[in-house]
């Protein structure tokens, strides 16, 4: 698998565009957050196009720094807070659900904090970006990461959610083995592509 702008473009094009047809689809006000990440995660891959344009320097200064930094943004307390916050949202409401939201809260102010505090920096590595922003207690806020995402997913009551969260689940495991360094980059491209999955989700009937 090769990454590139050419290819984030497409990617966040597809994946975008269906995020689109997945919130006209939305039966539930409560399915919004939920409904609203394939779209985002579009966007995200969109923005990575312009993060190569910057490491090929073919953007520079104040517009590259915004493209790194908008990517860290998304990828980092946005995700974990959004798909937590979103499983939880969905229902049922459960005690877990409302625990790992919690928790996916926190793990985005603690990552909010190190991007405030540290500017985003990537390189190329063997076709995929790595991102460097020097996060404290990294190892920790990962798990916390990773439980609030994937693992609010795979608790969920909801079967639609649970297979996002099997194949969200498969996708880190991929990324870890195959892109360790650039893990956060190559996740977030597969979970875009998976995330397409809430197009039939969404269309579910009420409850």
């Amino acid at each position: 698998m090769c990454w590139s702008a050419e290819a984030d473009l497409v990617a966040g094009a597809v994946v975008g565009g269906l995020g689109v047809l997945c919130l006209t689809r939305v039966r539930r006000a409560r399915d919004l957050p939920m409904a609203a990440l394939p779209l985002l995660l579009g966007v995200h891959q969109l923005i990575e196009a312009a993060v190569w344009r910057g490491v090929d320097g073919e953007l520079t200064g104040a517009p590259a720094l915004w493209a790194r930094t908008a990517w860290a943004v998304v990828a980092l307390p946005l995700l974990p807070a959004l798909v937590s916050v979103g499983v939880w949202c969905a229902g049922p409401r459960t005690r877990r659900a409302a625990v790992l939201a919690v928790l996916g809260c926190a793990v985005a102010a603690g990552l909010t904090a190190a991007l405030v505090a540290h500017p985003v920096t990537t390189r190329e590595h063997g076709h995929t970006l790595t991102y460097a922003i020097g996060i404290p207690y990294g190892p920790l806020l990962l798990a916390g990461y990773l439980l609030a995402t994937i693992g609010a997913l795979l608790t969920s009551a909801d079967g639609g959610l649970r297979r996002l969260g099997l194949l969200t689940g498969a996708a880190a495991l991929v990324s870890g083995l195959l892109w360790r360094v650039a893990f956060v980059s190559t996740w977030c491209a597969l979970a875009a592509l998976v995330s397409v999955v809430l197009l039939g989700w969404v269309r579910r009937p009420a409850g």
